[in-house]
């Protein structure tokens, strides 16, 4: 069985969906984050596949949601942190790896995803603005995470070739948009 694997921060105002701030302030952020990850909780429970929290810092000191696997993603930066999780799931299941910032990575397409991994070593969801909503492996590899730039236009496209030069199979799913930005919350494609 595949693991979905939630990367999310505690939603404690000022710090997290910290780029929101302009235009909701801090406690609009931190509520719109909060209903982000219970959105993203609810999808995930909804495909019976196994779920797990991996928090920042240790969700089992935050979280009051559904229960589920948790896990704290520990110290270093994202691609570090990404990896550590990945390493370790992927020695028992393939894995889903996503955050909470997509509307619409909804149950249909998480199953979606996790019927292309019986058949590709990876999947990647892109989101709109260059990054990936989702990225699913069968395999480990740390180059996947390392060096990446993240929160720049370019992370789908570095990551898509890496995995071609690891010489993987991939399946490329759907462009989705995530709020990220103020005007990403103007946006209205890919919500359901």
């Amino acid at each position: 069985m595949t693991r979905i694997v939630i990367f999310a921060k505690a939603p404690v105002p000022g710090q997290v969906k910290t780029r929101l701030v302009p235009a909701l302030g801090s406690e609009g952020a931190a509520r719109l984050a909060q209903e982000m990850l219970e959105h993203t909780v609810e999808e995930a429970l909804a495909t019976g596949l196994s779920v797990e929290l991996c928090g920042d810092p240790d969700p089992s000191t935050w979280y009051q949601g559904p229960p589920l696997l948790l896990s704290a993603q520990g110290e270093a930066d994202l691609g570090a942190r990404l990896a550590r999780a990945a390493e370790r799931v992927l020695k028992e299941e393939p894995i889903l790896l996503i955050g909470t910032d997509c509307p619409g990575l909804n149950r249909h397409r998480l199953l979606k995803a996790a019927r292309a991994l019986e058949t590709n070593d990876a999947v990647l969801l892109p989101a709109e603005d260059g990054g990936y909503v989702l990225l699913g492996l069968t395999r480990f590899d740390k180059s996947l995470f390392e060096e990446i730039a993240w929160s720049t236009p370019t992370v789908s496209f570095e990551t898509i070739e890496r995995i071609e030069s690891l010489g993987w199979s991939l399946h490329l799913g759907e462009t989705l948009w995530d709020v990220d930005e103020p005007q990403d919350l103007q946006s209205s494609s890919c919500r359901t």
